[in-house]
């Protein structure tokens, strides 16, 4: 198995400045290609630190990425340091330099100077690999059996070179080993309790497939992993145990695919020609905004109301200013008027709706700090859940909207209360 170790490079990722969505997207994609990420290490842009990295990784690992580091002012060191740690020098590669020109002059317009021109310098040992989405080529090395890449921090660019260029030639280069992964989303139990009911299982998993727990938001992934350099029979042995697990775990599981909640509630509408609405309070459009993530969610949601103030509660969705005034906003009757009211503005066949005290502050000892309601329904049925979160103000409202999105779905699936079971 050919291992790989990804270097994110940058100051602004050990400081919490810019997430480093890189590494991520790039284990993603060299998974998909038949790779293994062993190890991903962020460094800051000091000279010593990359060195030891290379070092260290090179150690490890047969392929090491590397990103960031390559633009054009002072604190971007990255092509100097592989100068001196590949023992040469920096030149001028003539297509860099042609197409750093054609940006400038052609695409934006603007003059060129000698800081846009030091773009077009590459280390004279590298192999130059062209930037087709901005001015920093990438550069391959190679030096004692082990293949370095360096790409530009800035996502866009960097997925460009990954997908043309970098993946083709790690899979001409090494070839392709046999990865392969089945994921089933569960909800309603704990990763421990998950761990316990289905301990016999995992200990007779055979050495190349491997079981991995992944909890979220109230929610835990279970995701089987086949890891080979031969397939063989292994993917169908794969299968069978993945169906010997998900029966294992039925009265949990959301979805037997690797898809978010969104998107399972979000086929669920699509199936069925449903559309929904929401009614959001203290999660303040974060429900709509994860549904409005899934490409075609136009297809089945309506549409919003955010009525963070008593006001909108009442003028827009028509809560009735005496359940506001006895039982207040954060009640199983507010967020059961909500749906009501939303549905009747939007027209739709469902909707959901949350109302809750997100913290840090505003809680009382009635109702202190983590206490939501949230509701699901139609113009025949509403279901209500009342929830107590610990967290933070954020994790509270993702959390909320995890919740509500998931009340919606077991209505969906249970069918009409009529036709369930007593």
């Amino acid at each position: 198995m050919t291992n790989i170790s990804i270097i994110t490079i940058g100051d602004e990722l050990l400081i919490g400045q810019v997430i480093d969505t890189n590494s991520a997207w790039m284990a993603q994609e060299l998974n998909k290609a038949g790779f293994w990420v062993n190890r991903h290490l962020a460094i800051g842009d000091g000279r010593n630190d990359i060195l030891k990295a290379l070092d260290e990784e090179s150690g490890k690992a047969d392929i090491i990425l590397v990103t960031g580091g390559l633009g054009p002012t002072a604190d971007d060191i990255t092509k100097p340091v592989l100068c001196e740690y590949f023992n040469t020098s920096l030149v001028i590669n003539e297509e860099a330099l042609k197409n750093v020109k054609n940006i400038f002059i052609n695409i934006l317009h603007r003059p060129l100077t000698q800081r846009n021109l030091k773009q077009a310098e590459v280390p004279a040992s590298c192999q130059v690999i062209q930037n087709k989405r901005g001015t920093a080529p990438g550069m391959l090395f190679e030096k004692n059996g082990k293949i370095y890449i360096s790409m530009p921090g800035v996502p866009h660019e960097m997925k460009g070179m990954m997908t043309e260029s970098v993946i083709p030639y790690l899979q001409n280069r090494f070839g392709m080993n046999f990865i392969s992964h089945r994921t089933l989303l569960t909800a309603g139990v704990g990763e421990s309790t998950l761990a316990d009911h289905i301990q016999d299982f995992e200990a007779s998993l055979p050495p190349e497939i491997k079981l991995a727990y992944l909890p979220n938001y109230g929610m835990v992934r279970l995701r089987l992993t086949a890891n080979s350099n031969h397939a063989g029979t292994l993917e169908s042995q794969l299968d069978q145990l993945f169906s010997d697990l998900k029966s294992r775990v039925n009265e949990w599981i959301v979805t037997d695919e690797d898809i978010s909640l969104q998107e399972v509630l979000g086929k669920l509408l699509i199936a069925r020609k449903q559309t929904l609405s929401t009614a959001e309070s203290c999660t303040g459009g974060y429900v709509a905004q994860i549904i409005t993530s899934i490409p075609g969610s136009s297809a089945y949601y309506r549409g919003s109301v955010i009525a963070y103030d008593n006001d909108i509660k009442k003028k827009i969705l028509g809560v009735n200013p005496a359940i506001l005034s006895t039982v207040g906003a954060v009640s199983e009757e507010t967020v059961r008027a909500m749906v009501s009211g939303v549905i009747k503005i939007t027209g739709t066949d469902f909707a959901i709706a949350t109302s809750g005290i997100m913290g840090p502050g505003g809680g009382s000892k009635e109702k202190p700090v983590g206490t939501v309601w949230i509701a699901a329904g139609s113009t025949h049925e509403i279901v209500t859940q009342k929830l107590w979160f610990r967290f933070d103000r954020q994790r509270n409202i993702e959390l909320t909207a995890v919740n509500v999105l998931n009340l919606l779905r077991r209505l969906i699936i249970s069918g009409p209360s009529e036709n369930r079971p007593a």
